[in-house]
């Protein structure tokens, strides 16, 4: 999947529906080890766009350190579905989970952003930096 895509995408137990603009298909599939991704696991594609279809009294936010990154997450099962990021406000990332038709398990290696070292903490001209690379290799049928 390439290019700018709208998606459809619910939580675990489907309360919160919403459709998601998706920046560059799956292709920007990534991980970060920053302390709240590190806990949550999720794989996040980019979004320009989120559109919350049914389910917005089931949406609970969350928010630290900065508060500047909102989260979300349904308030009935606890899935995280989708957050404003904190390195780029304008843009946001999507639960790859959450999304019809895809799965964390369909990437084989991930890319791992620094969040540990976010480039909002570094100073001025700071860069994104990559952590590392996660793979997964499925051990067959």
């Amino acid at each position: 999947m390439a290019g700018e895509m709208i998606v459809q995408a619910a939580c675990h137990c489907k309360r919160v529906r919403f459709e998601a603009t998706l920046t560059d298909g799956l292709n920007t599939a990534r991980r970060c080890n920053c302390s709240f991704c590190r806990m949550r696991g999720a794989v996040v594609v980019s979004a320009s766009g989120v559109r919350i279809v049914s389910g917005e009294d089931s949406l609970g936010e969350y928010q630290f350190n900065t508060k500047t990154a909102k989260h979300y997450f349904c308030l009935g099962c606890g899935i995280y579905t989708h957050h404003q990021r904190r390195s780029n406000p304008g843009q946001l990332g999507v639960n790859v989970a959450c999304v019809d038709g895809a799965s964390p398990f369909d990437f084989r290696e991930l890319q791992v952003n620094d969040g540990i070292n976010h480039p909002r903490d570094m100073g001025a001209g700071a860069r994104a930096r990559i952590a590392g690379i996660l793979r997964y290799e499925p051990t067959g049928d």
